[in-house]
């Protein structure tokens, strides 16, 4: 991957090699499907969805696609990752492999609903 300043998701996966850039667009869908009202951002130099805060961020790197649904996102679902190098925040989908896009969507979900309610929370602390 080359090292650039990416503004749009479709420039980040435009860079990437050609051989993953289906997975990237595929995994991107998903997400959309999964958490329709969220924004795309580019976020620490990485594709990200944004509701209430951020959601989930992707990267692809040399050897495997990172996804990056932040610790309770990890640990809600440690049990269906558990074929997968993960670590505190992040999980490792080997490339060549298929990703659980089940999975994915599950996470997706858990973490709309997880950022849904610190915002209410939130709001009701200012009233």
């Amino acid at each position: 991957m080359e090292k650039n300043q990416y503004t749009t998701i479709d420039e980040y996966i435009s860079v990437c090699p050609n051989e993953i850039q289906d997975e990237l667009k595929t995994l991107r869908k998903v997400i959309k499907e999964a958490a329709p009202d969220a924004k795309e951002k580019i976020s620490w130099q990485m594709p990200t969805f944004a509701l209430h805060g951020n959601l989930v961020h992707f990267a692809a790197h040399k050897n495997h696609i990172g996804f990056y649904p932040g610790a309770e996102g990890i640990e809600a679902f440690k049990e269906e990752l558990a074929g997968y190098k993960n670590s505190k925040g992040a999980v490792q989908f080997p490339n060549g492999k298929p990703l659980p896009y089940d999975i994915i969507s599950k996470i997706v979900k858990y973490r709309v609903e997880e950022n849904r309610k610190a915002a209410e929370s939130k709001q009701k602390k200012k009233i």
